[in-house]
């Protein structure tokens, strides 16, 4: 059974920085993309970044040049780092699956200040 375990949000303002943490368990992990999601309330949740068993990334447009997604295979774990942040990626995140998402874990809230 896949186990997500998100962490390492909060409160921050404008400008700030965060890392986020996921902990992910019942899977081959070193094999599988995977990817950062996140929900704004009222809207649907969106991919923003995603890590192939490589190493290569990719990012929305929305984050591209703030976020670093990064992972490590030994300790079955998945990062976000997330600098310059603004009001608009005040959202609850989530780490999954880059393609067909297993069941979703709570996730982490990141509220943005301004």
């Amino acid at each position: 059974q896949v186990q997500l375990v998100e962490s390492g949000g909060g409160l921050v303002q404008a400008g700030g920085s965060l890392r986020l943490s996921c902990a992910a368990s019942g899977i081959i992990f070193s094999f599988v993309t995977m990817g950062w999601y996140r929900q704004a309330p009222g809207k649907q949740r969106d991919l923003i970044a995603h890590i192939t068993r490589g190493n290569n990334t990719n990012y929305a447009d929305s984050v591209k040049g703030r976020f670093t997604i990064s992972r490590d295979n030994a300790k079955n774990m998945v990062y976000l780092q997330m600098n310059s942040l603004k009001p608009e990626d005040t959202a609850v995140y989530y780490c999954n699956r880059a393609t067909a998402p297993w069941g979703w874990g709570r996730g982490t809230q990141v509220t943005v200040s301004s």
